[in-house]
């Protein structure tokens, strides 16, 4: 055989080599991709959380303790009325203080408003005015007002009220979520990757604002999908010689001004540590605490020994810890109380339902998540966890809203020794807004029960329950009752992801 025949393979290589090269380099990236997704997704989980965040502060004696309420309810002719009281007070401070206002308020906009007939109160405006007003008429005043990026849908949009704060010499900060842990990692470990450092801006949209009016790019949805928040709703300001604090659950949103809320109000040092929680808010935003704005958080103040009343700051996780032991504080003899707008939380629901089973006295109080701003809801996740606590034997009402929510976060422990614990502000009880990955912020007190607050929460919470006083605000188990299983599975499988809106 001639020698050039040993040559014909090499002067006609194999033709598939080179896609069989490609798609193995192909496998490698898709890997090395899937890979980075993941080992993003994990981290943004449990990476560090910035200094000052997930705080307890010392229990001190603090003085003007109240709980302020928003009630909205039906008479007999089923005509719905409203009385608030949250941000009458949130405004009424603002305009007398000469030193210092420091805000920090989730929703501040008028989205959602346009969804209904209904009407309105136009917090978002008065708000924005009160800050403006108190500004021009005190020059000297420091003036911070902390927001969530879901005001200008995450870079998306301008947003006209934040221009006029910073025109009049506000000092307005967006919060930079991105320095936040992820509840949500299967998205947000990609969007970290890809997406995050993009930016945004508020010229160019071609997509629709899915919060109300107008377009948006597609960074916004794509920020949007992320699921945490500045979801705070906090004042600090000077009174007279002291320090007073608000912690809500109040936005000032136009949209929310019909909701159930309530606020405790207190004076005193641990208004301070709301204001040091809030500085680290700052921090965080890359922003500078503005000169003459206290820095340093006082000292714990003593015990007192006649039992006032006495406050705690918790934000983040902390909030959860202060649940959970005072649900597992309470004994047989004990009452404890609960009104909230999301429950979900799963150590939260099984010790309720433990409380129950030791003898507390438990009552539970839902909003039935049937309403978002004009459009309807699927009950998840309150629904599911009131079949469960139904079925272990806890009283469960809900509150018989007419397009409105029950957005209150309270927990009152009424004990057989004559004390009271309260805990109420910002946090729903979800995994989202309890385990780190929210900024939230509520107030812990602890006082006698026939303290001006203990009594104004019991009949907060009593008139509610039982429709006192002719008002329809809550109504019998069996109207929402859902016992689903698919559904059940949805919340189940939601609240563990952190694929869900709650």
């Amino acid at each position: 055989m001639p020698a050039s025949a040993d040559t014909t393979s090499d002067a006609f290589p194999d033709a598939s080599a080179p896609p069989r090269r490609f798609r193995r380099w192909l496998k490698r990236g898709a890997a090395i991709a899937l890979l980075a997704w993941i080992a993003m997704g994990v981290y943004q989980v449990h990476k560090s959380l910035p200094p000052g965040v997930s705080q307890a502060g010392p229990l001190r004696t603090a003085g003007n303790v109240a709980l302020l309420t928003d009630i909205t309810w039906t008479d007999a002719r089923q005509v719905r009325h409203s009385e608030q009281h949250v941000f009458d007070e949130t405004l009424r401070l603002i305009g007398q203080a000469r030193r210092v206002v420091v805000a920090d308020q989730f929703l501040f906009n008028d989205f959602g408003s346009e969804a209904s007939g209904a009407h309105y109160r136009k917090l978002s405006q008065e708000l924005a005015d009160a800050l403006i007003a108190r500004k021009r008429a005190v020059p000297s005043l420091q003036a911070v007002l902390i927001t969530d990026p879901i005001n200008t849908v995450y870079g998306g949009l301008p947003s006209p009220r934040l221009h006029a704060l910073r025109a009049a010499g506000v000092e307005v900060v967006v919060t930079d979520l991105r320095r936040l842990r992820t509840p949500n990692p299967a998205w947000s470990g990609l969007w970290h990757l890809c997406c995050s450092w993009l930016g945004n801006d508020d010229r160019d949209g071609w997509l629709p604002n899915p919060l109300g009016p107008g377009q948006v790019d597609l960074r916004s949805w794509l920020a949007l999908f992320n699921l945490n928040a500045n979801h705070r709703k906090t004042l600090v300001v000077d009174e007279g010689a002291d320090w007073t604090a608000l912690v809500a659950s109040a936005n000032p949103h136009d949209a929310s001004s019909l909701h159930g809320n309530v606020a405790l109000r207190f004076s005193g040092a641990a208004a301070l540590d709301l204001l040091a929680s809030e500085r680290a808010v700052v921090a965080l935003s890359g922003g500078a605490w503005p000169r003459g704005l206290p820095t340093a958080i006082p000292r714990e103040s003593i015990v007192d020994t006649t039992f006032a009343p006495r406050v705690q700051v918790l934000t983040e996780s902390k909030i959860r810890d202060g649940l959970l032991a005072a649900v597992d504080g309470a004994r047989s003899g004990d009452r404890l109380d609960i009104a909230v707008f999301y429950f979900s939380h799963r150590r939260l629901v099984d010790a309720v339902a433990a409380a129950h089973k030791r003898g507390v006295g438990v009552r539970v109080l839902l909003d039935p998540n049937e309403d978002a701003f004009g459009r309807k809801k699927n009950g998840v996740p309150n629904r599911q966890v009131a079949a469960e606590l139904h079925q272990a034997g806890v009283p469960v009402r809900w509150c018989d809203t007419h397009g409105e929510q029950c957005h209150a976060k309270l927990l009152l422990r009424t004990g057989g020794d004559g004390k009271i614990e309260l805990i109420a502000g910002s946090a729903n009880y979800t995994r989202r807004n309890l385990d780190d990955y929210n900024l939230e912020s509520s107030a812990r007190v602890v006082a006698r029960a026939d303290a001006p607050v203990a009594m104004q929460a019991a009949a907060y919470f009593e008139q509610s329950w039982s429709n006192g006083d002719g008002r329809g605000i809550s109504t019998d188990y069996p109207k929402y009752a859902d016992d689903s299983a698919w559904r059940k599975v949805w919340y189940r499988f939601s609240e563990a992801s952190g694929l869900s809106s709650f």
